[in-house]
């Protein structure tokens, strides 16, 4: 079995993991179906089956390699949730809904919020500039309140530059009726990230500041976390020979047959090269997030990356959010009530 197999299972396995222990302790897990096969993914959804019964999602970027075959397998595992970003989704919304499931649509702005509404999407995740991989131009602050009052029916979870509990607090004043920390989440025991890029990451010594924005790396504006492979994939786009060679690569180790990318690069070329660029940037991405080679790969981190500090469980860390809510909460009323 090759490396990259043995980091594959390493990660389904602590995914799956992850994914259980949210629920159990007070959230709902999403479990990254980006570095996984179809068969990979059907068998990570079947053994969280085998630890709980409660529901829990799984995510689909619909532009990297092997996505749609990923959101195909969790249709018929009748998956409780399924979030989609990075493309249009609306086959995936009438396959969910047959069975009772629901979508949650990904989203950075009015116009995307909009068509992923109109396309079937139950919920939104808006994410906001600060986020870690690709948030829009706009920031949390304004993104939330502003697609809460034009669509106030729909649930809303925020995402970008939240991670503890006062950011909780913040996003559930917004107009947000929960609250995604990726970056947070990814740094705790349970968690398939890399232990070198945990530690990393929890350095005292890393602020809100150390991270990179720019489209460079994978072809869409991305947030990643500075470093020198970092800053070099930003700097220009790479030349073509190597994209479309890194995208062939990328695909093979995923187990990926290359007669789902040689068409679309001859029949649909500037759409094509996107999604080139985008694959390329998946062996950058494993390199770092399985792998743990902080010199070579290239990490997705979100602005909250200045509020980690430390590398706790899944579970301590949801009570201490929850505290950290409650408190921030109280503060906020007890200010507001204040009297001269």
């Amino acid at each position: 079995m090759s490396k990259s197999s043995d980091g594959n299972m390493q990660s389904q396995h602590l995914e799956y993991n992850i994914s259980v222990l949210s629920y159990i302790i007070g959230g709902v897990g999403i479990l990254a179906t980006g570095p996984l096969n179809a068969d990979e993914t059907r068998s990570a959804i079947q053994k969280i089956r085998s630890k709980t019964d409660k529901p829990f999602g799984i995510g689909a970027t619909l532009l990297m390699p092997g996505a749609s075959e990923n959101a195909k397998v969790a249709i018929e595992e009748q998956v409780p949730i399924i979030n989609i970003s990075l493309g249009k989704g609306d086959w995936i919304a009438k396959e969910v809904h047959q069975y009772g499931g629901k979508v949650l649509a990904t989203v950075t702005n009015y116009k995307h919020a909009k068509s992923a509404i109109e396309s079937g999407a139950d919920a939104l995740m808006l994410t906001g500039h600060e986020a870690a991989a690709h948030g829009g131009d706009v920031t949390s602050m304004v993104l939330i309140p502003s697609i809460s009052k034009r669509f106030p029916d729909i649930p809303l979870v925020a995402a970008g530059g939240f991670g503890d509990g006062r950011g909780l607090a913040a996003a559930l004043s917004l107009g947000a009726d929960a609250c995604a920390m990726g970056s947070r989440f990814a740094t705790t025991k349970e968690s398939p990230l890399a232990q070198q890029m945990k530690d990393i990451i929890s350095n005292p010594d890393n602020t809100e500041s150390d991270t990179l924005y720019g489209k460079n790396f994978d072809g869409i504006p991305a947030r990643v976390l500075k470093s020198a492979s970092s800053s070099s994939a930003m700097k220009s786009p790479a030349p073509l020979p190597l994209v479309v060679y890194r995208a062939f690569n990328a695909a093979i180790k995923m187990n990926i047959p290359l007669m789902h990318v040689i068409p679309g690069l001859i029949t649909q070329w500037e759409k094509m090269y996107i999604i080139a660029q985008f694959g390329a940037a998946t062996e950058q991405i494993m390199k770092a997030t399985v792998e743990g080679n902080h010199e070579e790969g290239v990490q997705f981190i979100g602005q909250s990356q200045g509020l980690i500090k430390d590398i706790p469980t899944v579970d301590d860390l949801v009570q201490r959010i929850i505290s950290e809510a409650m408190n921030a909460s109280l503060h906020t009323s007890v200010a507001l009530s204040a009297k001269d």
